[in-house]
C-alpha cells in the first residue's frame, strides 16, 4: 500500500507541474481557449493507460502460474525497475529548465496545429507520467500476486494509489492556489531515493525469477533463511518486500544485484542532481 502510495503521489504531482506549466503558458500568451485542449489531452493520456494497464493485468492473470506468467512478469520487474530509475534521473537533472522546454514546445504546436496539437502535447507529457506508473504498479501486483491474500492485499494497493493521487491533486492545488511554499527539491529527492529502494527490490525479484526459470545458473545459493523470524507471507514481511525487496531465503545473485543497484541508484541520483550541476555551471 505504501509503495502504490509514493509512486501515484510523485507522479502526480510531477503530472501537476507539467499541467500547471502549460495553463501558465496559455494564460500569458492569451491563449486560454485552448485550456480545454489540454485536459482533453490529459484525460485521454489517462484513460489509455488505465485501459492498457487493466487489459495488461487480467491477459497475464489469465495463464496464472505458468512459465509465460513468470516471462512476463520478469520483464516487467526489470523495465519498471529501469524505466523508473532512468525517468528519476532525467527529472533530477532537468527539472530546472522543464518550465523553459515546455513552454517552447506549446509555441511550437500552437504554430503548427492550433487545438489538435496542443491537446497532443499535453497527453505526450502526461503519459510518460502515466506509462512509469503503470508499469510500476503492474510490477507491484505481480510481486504480490505471490501472496496467499494476493487479492485483498491488490484492494489495499489500490487504495494506496487512490489516496497517493488524492494527496498529489491537494498539494498541487496547494502549491499553485494557495501560494504553499514547498520545497519540492528535498521533496522529489526524498521520493526518488524510496523509489530507488523500491526499484532495487524488484530488480531482485527478477532475479529470483530468472533463477526459477534456469536463465541464470550461477549464484542460486542460499544466504540465509529468516522465515521463522519474519516470514513473506505475514503482513510485516509483505511490507517489507514491496518496501526494500525483503526475502526471507535470497540467494547469493539476489543480494548482490540488490546492493548493486541501489549504491548506484541512490549515489547517481544525489550525486547527479540539479544543485551539482548548477555548481558545475557556475
Amino acid at each position: 500500500m505504501l509503495a502504490t502510495f509514493i509512486i501515484f503521489l510523485r507522479e502526480g504531482i510531477e503530472a501537476s507541474l507539467i499541467v500547471s506549466i502549460l495553463l501558465t503558458y496559455l494564460n500569458k500568451t492569451g491563449q486560454e481557449r485552448h485550456k480545454r485542449d489540454v485536459f482533453w489531452g490529459v484525460a485521454s493520456a489517462l484513460g489509455l493507460t488505465v485501459v492498457a494497464g487493466t487489459v495488461l493485468y487480467f491477459t497475464v492473470n489469465t495463464y496464472a502460474g505458468s512459465r509465460f506468467q513468470q516471462i512476463f512478469e520478469t520483464f516487467t520487474f526489470i523495465v519498471a525497475a529501469v524505466f523508473l530509475t532512468l525517468m528519476t534521473l532525467w527529472m533530477q537533472r532537468h527539472s530546472r529548465a522543464m518550465r523553459g522546454e515546455l513552454a517552447e514546445q506549446s509555441e511550437r504546436a500552437l504554430s503548427k496545429g492550433g487545438r489538435f496539437s496542443m491537446g497532443l502535447l499535453s497527453a505526450q507529457a502526461v503519459g510518460r507520467e502515466g506509462i512509469e506508473t503503470m508499469v510500476f504498479t503492474l510490477a507491484i501486483l505481480f510481486t504480490n500476486s505471490r501472496q496467499s491474500a494476493a487479492p485483498l492485499q491488490n484492494r489495499f494497493l489500490l487504495l494506496g494509489a487512490a489516496l497517493g493521487l488524492v494527496v498529489a491533486l491537494g498539494v498541487a492545488y496547494a502549491i499553485f492556489k494557495l501560494g504553499t511554499k514547498i520545497n519540492l527539491g528535498l521533496f522529489f529527492k526524498v521520493l526518488g531515493t524510496f523509489l530507488m529502494v523500491c526499484a532495487a527490490g524488484l530488480i531482485a525479484d527478477a532475479v529470483e525469477n530468472l533463477q526459477r526459470l534456469g536463465w541464470v545458473p550461477i549464484g542460486k545459493h542460499i544466504l540465509w533463511n529468516s522465515s521463522g523470524l519474519v516470514s513473506e507471507q505475514s503482513n510485516i514481511g509483505d511490507v517489507l518486500h514491496q518496501l526494500v525487496g525483503y526475502a526471507e531465503q535470497p540467494t547469493i545473485m539476489q543480494v548482490a544485484m540488490w546492493t548493486s543497484y541501489l549504491a548506484i541508484g541512490v549515489f547517481s541520483f544525489w550525486w547527479f542532481g540539479p544543485s551539482r550541476n548548477a555548481a558545475k555551471t557556475a
